[in-house]
């Protein structure tokens, strides 16, 4: 598949392989734009600018650009994280063949957890504090139909193992301040696969880890995806954090997507100035 340069029109991209291009979308967003509300005179244009971008199942799609390109706005106007009094949004969100643009705000949160699960940089704050790992875990289990008593303790445990947490039983009882970064963040995907969530967003998931931890959530990632066929969008600005695990590219600039394809191609022949750019600065 050959590298797109995108200037005026967003493309979806198309896997350089038969088989990819078989796999159904998890996520596809059609020229989605995310702008302040006129009164907001923090923006002088808009966040996000026309972009259209897709997610496979069992794909890895990095999101990648500098601070304030508009990656993390992308990633909360996805599941309706935005305040709707401060941004105004245009354009499809397509999730597992629903629009999520078209529900109401009960049917959104519904949807939110349930279908799409997203990791935060700072995943102890991203945690309740004043509850047990195990009452959040055993929550979301219950919230989404999975299992009540034993049988939702029991299935808690086992998304912790799965999460590559050794232990699970004595962390049920412990809160997140007793964890360290990287132990929370490997929560945070344990309760993504205990709301049997379709999409995960990890929005710089590995910015706050030291480098022996940020590999091993990636491993993590990486091993889930391929074994529960969950898509997964990646925000990051570390080209090597992509290099490591993503399938497909999006390069963004300013609100917009301006380079787009397979990883070995974006990182082989980046065509956009902006790429190459990012790539030297690695």
């Amino acid at each position: 598949m050959p590298v797109t340069t995108q200037e005026a029109e967003p493309r979806v991209i198309r896997s350089h392989t038969q088989e990819a291009a078989e796999v159904p979308a998890v996520l596809r967003i059609q020229r989605l734009s995310v702008s302040y509300h006129a009164s907001d005179r923090r923006a002088s244009g808009p966040a996000v600018d026309e972009v259209s971008l897709e997610v496979k199942e069992g794909q890895i799609v990095a999101l990648v650009g500098e601070s304030g390109s508009g990656k993390s706005t992308l990633a909360q106007a996805v599941p309706g994280l935005l305040d709707p009094r401060k941004h105004r949004a245009e354009g499809e969100i397509w999730l597992d063949g629903t629009d999520l643009r078209r529900l109401s705000a009960r049917e959104l949160r519904r949807y939110r957890g349930s279908r799409v699960a997203m990791i935060f940089q700072d995943p102890v704050n991203a945690l309740n504090p004043v509850l047990t790992i195990g009452r959040q875990l055993t929550e979301t289990i219950r919230r989404h139909g999975k299992g009540q008593g034993a049988g939702a303790k029991k299935l808690a445990v086992d998304q912790l193992r799965r999460a590559g947490l050794p232990d699970p039983e004595t962390l049920l009882r412990k809160f997140p301040f007793q964890l360290s970064g990287g132990m929370c963040q490997r929560v945070m995907i344990a309760i993504a696969l205990a709301s049997g969530a379709k999409l995960l967003i990890a929005d710089e998931p590995t910015t706050a880890l030291d480098v022996t931890v940020q590999a091993q959530i990636l491993h993590e990632l990486d091993r889930l995806r391929r074994e529960t066929g969950m898509g997964i969008l990646l925000i990051t600005h570390d080209l090597g954090v992509v290099a490591e695990i993503a399938d497909e590219v999006y390069v963004m600039k300013g609100g917009r997507i301006v380079e787009s394809g397979n990883v070995f191609e974006i990182f082989a022949h980046p065509r956009h100035a902006y790429t190459r750019e990012l790539l030297e600065s690695r």
